[in-house]
């Protein structure tokens, strides 16, 4: 008999008729009782055994982790817990788990709750978890929200370079690709390396950001957007960086800032939208486990707001827009900087707001997702517009509560004599990079992009609180297991 997934089952529409159902045992109780989940939703399936007809040998085998098949018939149950279960008349085991802990190689899933760090140990079982589970399904579906997002606005999907010469950000901390021999690479005059004699004929690194050429795309298709890896050689072990992580970066032809703040303020409630009405369990779920976090924690501590709260705050409210030099005014004149409450005091005009400075602006403050426009030049980006000013350029990032920036973004700078002036201050050669200055050179037009990191989404949408948590396989310092 064909398997059919227990989100199906559970909808009630096959009550009194022989199904099967595939998956793994979450436990199994009082030699009666099979709780089967197959990963389709938060929910189990209850199966119940006849002890006195079924196999002995085959009940032993019924460990926690063990993937089985189940055949019988489904029923309105009588007892608490669910509205469903099925009487098994068929039990097939396609692989055992060892359940005593005192063997070797035992299940490390055992019925029982499990900190989010030992998870992290077992990162290739932890998609058996409750907790997982739903960070997972939720992760997919805010993927297919963003795909579904551009592609009903008609934007084209642009698969921009992992392997690249170039640094768009111009960090300088991105990881090297070679296939030289790193004991003996080939040298030059200069006792250099000689990346002639590389692979690529240069020196190339896995990207930072499909921006820049995005923004080709951008000036033959009007919209495009690229969703792809992206990857940082920085040397920090906090709990929200990662070396390897996923980008949404859309670009548009003939936007100004408006439009991009418009544009991702949008998209923004779009996704959060769809993960509410498609993972509605998950996210309830996960909210509860919030809510059981926080009552272990001293009041002091404890989030103001839940997690559907949270989702449903940024949904209700319009966002605020203000400019750097505005909530400058308002953190320097606030009674946390006054009573010096921030870790980094501001004192001034001209400097790099911390997540705690955009936090009180979004939670104190405003009380709702703030858009920051118009940073001082000499903190952002080379290739962003400078405006009139002459001190600022028309830079925006997005801020939320309990995370701070969740989205960066500005206008382009299309101006090809503004843009060479720029890169010549900031040491960024422009012979190399000729292939992005000819889309000044070449019918330029003003147009507007920005950067979504899709780990930090996730970690907004779940309530997660560490970053290593929502993404599947996590590569940190001195971490690349799996």
């Amino acid at each position: 008999m064909a398997r059919i997934k227990i989100k199906e089952i559970l909808k009630g529409e096959l009550i009194d008729q022989t199904v099967t159902v595939k998956g793994w045992v979450r436990t199994f109780r009082n030699n009666s009782f099979i709780a089967v989940n197959d990963g389709s939703c938060i929910h189990n399936i209850q199966a119940v055994v006849n002890f006195e007809t079924a196999d002995p040998e085959t009940l032993k085998r019924l460990t926690p982790g063990a993937c089985i098949g189940i055949t019988g018939k489904l029923i309105k149950s009588l007892g608490k817990g669910q509205t469903v279960e099925i009487v098994v008349s068929d039990i097939e085991i396609y692989g055992d788990a060892e359940a005593d802990v005192s063997k070797p190689n035992s299940y490390p899933l055992q019925p029982k709750a499990h900190s989010l760090e030992y998870l992290r140990e077992i990162a290739h079982l932890r998609f058996r978890t409750n907790v997982f589970g739903a960070v997972f399904r939720v992760r997919h579906t805010l993927a297919y929200a963003v795909h579904k997002f551009f592609n009903d606005k008609g934007f084209l999907y642009l698969h921009t370079p992992i392997i690249t010469s170039s640094d768009a950000e111009g960090a300088g901390e991105m990881f090297r690709v070679t296939t030289l021999d790193p004991k003996a690479p080939p040298l030059t005059e200069n006792n250099e390396v000689d990346f002639k004699q590389d692979f690529f004929g240069k020196a190339t690194n896995l990207t930072v950001s499909g921006q820049l050429e995005g923004e080709l795309g951008a000036m033959a298709f009007s919209d495009v957007y690229t969703f792809g890896p992206t990857f940082r050689a920085e040397n920090s072990n906090t709990t929200r960086h990662l070396a390897e992580f996923w980008m949404i970066e859309p670009e548009m032809a003939f936007f100004d800032l408006k439009d991009n703040m418009a544009l991702a303020e949008e998209m923004l409630k779009y996704v959060i939208t769809y993960a509410l009405e498609n993972n509605k369990d998950d996210i309830e779920f996960l909210s509860q486990r919030l809510l059981d976090e926080e009552k272990n924690k001293p009041q002091a501590d404890r989030s103001e707001l839940s997690l559907l709260e949270k989702l449903n705050f940024c949904l209700g409210n319009e966002f605020a827009k203000i400019t750097y030099t505005e909530a400058i005014n308002i953190l320097r004149e606030s009674n946390h900087n006054k009573k010096k409450k921030f870790q980094y005091i501001i004192d001034g005009w001209g400097a790099d707001l911390q997540s705690e400075h955009e936090r009180y602006l979004v939670e104190k403050h405003f009380k709702k997702p703030v858009i920051l426009t118009d940073y001082p030049k000499d903190i952002k980006s080379f290739y962003m517009r400078m405006n009139e000013d002459g001190k600022t350029v028309a830079a925006m990032d997005i801020l939320f509560p309990g995370i701070g920036e969740i989205i960066g973004g500005s206008q382009r700078e299309e101006r090809l004599e503004k843009l060479e002036a720029r890169m010549k201050d900031m040491h960024i050669p422009t012979e190399e990079m000729s292939w992005y200055l000819d889309t000044r050179r070449f019918g330029s037009c003003p147009h507007a992009g920005f950067g979504l990191g899709f780990e930090r989404l996730v970690l907004f949408v779940t309530g997660m609180t560490n970053i290593r948590d929502v993404i599947a396989f996590p590569r940190t310092p001195n971490n690349c297991e799996f």
